[in-house]
């Protein structure tokens, strides 16, 4: 598995930047015979249980797809 990860900053009114969203693109190669509902439910569960987007989600917008590719 591999990953690519975009943040998007802004200015704050006083001129700080900060970091407003963040997305992460996984992508896997599977199987052709890979089970992909159990891959999807998988990753549909990590978000909640990651320690970085619990302690961050509620200031930064944070998504996420995965991408799965036949090998």
């Amino acid at each position: 598995m591999s990953g690519e990860i975009a943040g998007e900053i802004e200015a704050e009114d006083d001129g700080v930047i900060v970091i407003k969203r963040i997305h992460a693109r996984y992508l896997l190669k599977a199987d052709a015979s890979a089970d992909r509902d159990k891959i999807q439910r998988a990753f549909d569960s990590h978000m909640p249980k990651c320690p970085v987007y619990r302690s961050i989600s509620n200031s930064i917008s944070i998504t996420s797809e995965l991408v799965i590719e036949n090998t």
